[in-house]
Parts: C-alpha cells; structure tokens; sequence
C-alpha cells in the first residue's frame, strides 16, 4: 500500500513555504527532496521519485522554495534558497527525532545545488544525492558551478543522462574525478535533464520512479543506516 503524504508548513523567516511529507513503516534513513528551476514539489517526477523510495524504506520530506510558494517564476538568490534548506532539514529531523535515522538531502538540477551549497556553508546532511546537477548554463562550459563542491566531505551521488545539456561529461567526470572518494558518479544512458529517454516513451512520473533504486543502494552503501 502507497505511503500517503502528509501536508507540511515549513516556516522560513517571515514566511511559510509547503511541503509533503511521508513515512513508510521503520523506514532506514530519510531524503529531504528540492525541486529544480522550473516545477515545483508537486510535479510528477518529485511525486514518482519520493513514491518509490517510500516503497523502498525511505521517508521522504519534498519542499517549495518560496519563489515558486508565492507564484513566482524567477529562482530565489541563494541566501533565501540556502535559508529554506534549512529550514526544510530541521522539520525532517524533528519528525525523525528519537527513531536515529540519517537525514539525506537531494534536488532535482536548482535545488540539488543549492544543497550542495547550504551543506558548504554548514548544514547538516548525511549525503547529497544531485538529479541532473547544473554544472554549467547550456552551451557554456567555461561557467562551471563547481568550486563549492570541493570542500564537502559528505557522500555525493551525481545522477546525471548522458544527453543532459547542463553538464558535458568530460567536464563532470573530472568535477567528479577532482571531488575524490567521496563522490560518485552514475550515467543514465541517453537522459536528458529530465532523464528522458529519446525514443522511450514514459511519464515523468515513472522516470523519477525509475531513479529511487539506485539512490536508496547508494544511501544504503554510505549509510549509517537503521533496519
């Protein structure tokens, strides 16, 4: 049976953005989910990936950012989007608090990195896990997003398709290669940066879906985890 979620405020300095939260039975650790520039938590992919990690052990807290709360279409600076993060981590672990499960924190593209840049600027996290990291704008690989990645000791998974225009492969591979052990890097033959497939027909519900195994294997593998 589906995990159902449960509607959650999050409050950010004078405001509130909304959230969704959901916790299978002992469930082994939990991922708190950002979503990327141009949809918001309720999106089908989010909605496909937090489902099928529920499936498999894993309570999940996806969140707004405000600009996307308030309607907005322009991506909020940093400092608030980095604020939120936060805000977003100490409500699931609050509702993880006393059960000891590790607390991961994931984005699809924007909120992938805007995670990696809140854990630079200390926020706690057990690992990051990236759906598609932006590591430069589309046709411009001399803009590398990548000089805050270096200091994070945390485990990292890059889940990246091989036609993703916001990362050419040479350049994250050495990314990757230059963040050491810590890092891992994962191809989805042929995704672009929604990880969909030319030729294979799927809902963005079932491609965010398809992309809970390996990231439960790699929670599971850097844990600590319980059960």
């Amino acid at each position: 049976m589906p995990t159902a979620d449960t509607p959650v405020t999050i409050a950010v300095g004078d405001g509130n953005v909304s959230g969704a939260y959901a916790r299978p039975a002992k469930p082994f650790a939990t991922l708190v989910l950002a979503h990327g520039a141009g949809a918001g938590m309720e999106h089908p992919f989010m909605r496909g990936f937090t489902a099928a990690l529920n499936d498999d052990g894993v309570a999940t807290l996806r969140f707004n950012f405000p600009y996307r709360e308030a309607g907005r279409k322009f991506p909020d600076r940093p400092p608030a989007a980095i604020a939120t993060w936060r805000a977003a981590i100490a409500e699931a672990a609050a509702r993880s608090a006393g059960e000891g499960e590790p607390v991961w924190a994931a984005g699809k593209s924007f909120g992938g990195r805007m995670a990696s840049m809140a854990v630079a600027e200390g926020m706690p996290a057990a690992g990051l896990v990236y759906l598609g990291y932006p590591l430069h704008p589309p046709g411009k690989p001399e803009k590398l997003r990548d000089e805050h990645l270096y200091g994070l000791e945390t485990p990292m998974l890059f889940l990246q398709g091989t036609r993703d225009t916001f990362a050419t492969r040479e350049l994250l591979e050495g990314v990757v290669s230059k963040i050491g052990p810590t890092a891992t890097l994962q191809w989805c033959e042929g995704g672009d940066h929604s990880f969909a497939v030319a030729g294979n027909k799927r809902s963005a519900e079932d491609i965010g879906a398809s992309l809970a195994a390996p990231v439960a294997a790699f929670m599971r593998a850097n844990g600590p985890v319980r059960g």
